[in-house]
C-alpha cells in the first residue's frame, strides 16, 4: 500500500492538479487577451483586419507551411482546455468525497451558485468553442465562408437577421465572464487573499478584469448590428 503511495505521480496529488489548473489557466486567460485584442482591430478597416488574420497563418514562416502554427496553437489550447477540465473535476469530487456530510451552516446558495458556474459554464464554453471553429475558422457555418475575406467572414456572421448567433456568442461570452470571475477570486483566495479587505480587493479585481474582457468580446457584433461594421 505504501509502494502503490509512493509511486503515485505528482500531478494527480492535490498540489498537482492545482498546479495544473493554474498553469493551463493562465495560458487560456493569455490567449483570450491576445484574441480579444486581435478582434478589435475589426474597427481599424477591412484592410488591416484582413492583413492581421492573414499574418496570423504566416507565423513561423518559412520554417512552418502556411497555417501551421495556428494549428499548433489550438492542439496546444485544446490540450489545455481539456487539462485544466480534468484536473478541476478531479479536485472537485475529491473535496465532495473529502466532506461527505454537508455542514449545517455552510451557505449553501453561495457553494451551488460556484458549483453551477463552473459546471454549466464549462459546458457552454465548449460547445461555443466548437460552433466557433466550424464558423470563423473552417467556415463550414459561416454565410460567407472564404477565408481569404475575414472582414466579411465576421461582418456576415453577426448580421442582424442572424440574431440568433449573436445571442449565442453573447450568452458564451457572459458564461465565461462568470467562470473568470470565479476562477480568478478562487486563485486570489488560494494565493492567501482570505482578509476582509483582501477578499473586497479579489472581487473587484476579478469583476474588473471578467467585465473588460467581457466587454471586449461583446464589442463587435454588437457593433455589426449597429452598422458600425459593415
Amino acid at each position: 500500500m505504501t509502494a502503490a503511495v509512493g509511486t503515485r505521480s505528482p500531478i494527480r496529488s492535490s498540489i498537482g492538479l492545482k498546479a495544473v489548473m493554474a498553469v493551463t489557466g493562465i495560458l487560456l486567460v493569455l490567449f483570450l487577451i491576445a484574441h480579444m485584442l486581435g478582434n478589435l482591430k475589426i474597427f481599424v478597416g477591412p484592410t488591416s483586419f484582413d492583413h492581421y488574420a492573414h499574418w496570423l497563418r504566416t507565423i513561423g514562416s518559412p520554417v512552418l507551411p502556411d497555417t501551421w502554427y495556428l494549428w499548433i496553437q489550438r492542439s496546444v489550447l485544446g490540450i489545455a482546455l481539456v487539462a485544466h477540465i480534468w484536473s478541476a473535476t478531479v479536485l472537485a469530487r475529491r473535496a465532495r468525497a473529502a466532506r461527505p456530510v454537508r455542514y449545517a451552516h455552510r451557505p449553501k446558495v453561495q457553494g451551488s451558485y460556484a458549483a453551477r458556474t463552473m459546471r454549466w459554464g464549462g459546458v457552454i464554453i465548449a460547445l461555443f468553442v466548437v460552433y466557433h471553429l466550424l464558423d470563423l475558422t473552417t467556415g463550414d457555418l459561416n454565410p460567407v465562408g472564404d477565408p481569404r475575406r475575414p472582414y466579411a467572414n465576421v461582418a456576415a456572421d453577426f448580421a442582424p437577421e442572424r440574431w440568433y448567433v449573436t445571442l449565442f456568442y453573447a450568452v458564451a461570452i457572459v458564461t465565461l465572464g462568470f467562470h473568470l470571475r470565479h476562477g480568478l477570486f478562487s486563485a486570489f483566495r488560494s494565493l492567501g487573499q482570505q482578509t476582509p479587505r483582501g477578499e473586497r480587493r479579489a472581487r473587484a479585481v476579478a469583476l474588473g478584469f471578467s467585465v473588460a474582457l467581457c466587454a471586449g468580446y461583446l464589442v463587435v457584433p454588437f457593433a455589426v448590428i449597429a452598422g458600425l461594421v459593415r
